[in-house]
Order: structure tokens, then sequence, then C-alpha cells
């Protein structure tokens, strides 16, 4: 059976894993704090959550205005090709 994914976990194991490394690391650098494994996760996850879907839909309706304009230019280019 396929496990269903919530929005937020749209992210790899590898890659999950590389955001905790890199959020110890800059609690640690930036912070002066250390936080560990457990604690990068919590915050990976918070952040997921409450920002990920918006980052997503933004990304998406990015997509699909680019994809829009695109169509728009290949219509005008079309448009030049009829044969009056």
């Amino acid at each position: 059976m396929t496990k269903i994914k919530r929005s937020w976990e749209r992210l790899t194991d590898e890659e999950k894993d590389m955001a905790k490394k890199e959020l110890i690391l800059f609690f640690d650098k930036e912070r002066g704090e250390k936080i560990g494994v457990i604690a990068a996760e919590e915050i990976l996850n918070f952040f997921l959550q409450s920002v990920g879907p918006k980052l997503y839909n933004k990304g998406v309706l990015d997509a699909k205005k680019a994809i829009g304009n695109r169509m728009e230019e290949m219509l005008f280019d079309l448009d030049d090709l009829i044969v009056l």
C-alpha cells in the first residue's frame, strides 16, 4: 500500500537529514546555542507544517504564471504564421 504523504512531507529523508544538520550548525554558529537532532527535527517539522504549504503553493502559482506567459507568446508566434 502506498503511504500518503502530508503536504509538508515533501522532502526526502536525505534532504531532512541535511536540513537538520544545517539547523544544528545555524543555532551553534549564529546563536551560540547547542541543540540536538530531536530539537532540530521539531523546528524543521514546525516550519514545514506552517510555511511549507504556502511556499509550495507559491511555487505552483509561479509555474502556472510562467506557463501562461509562454502560452501567450506561442499564440502570438502562431498568429504570425497565418498566411493572409
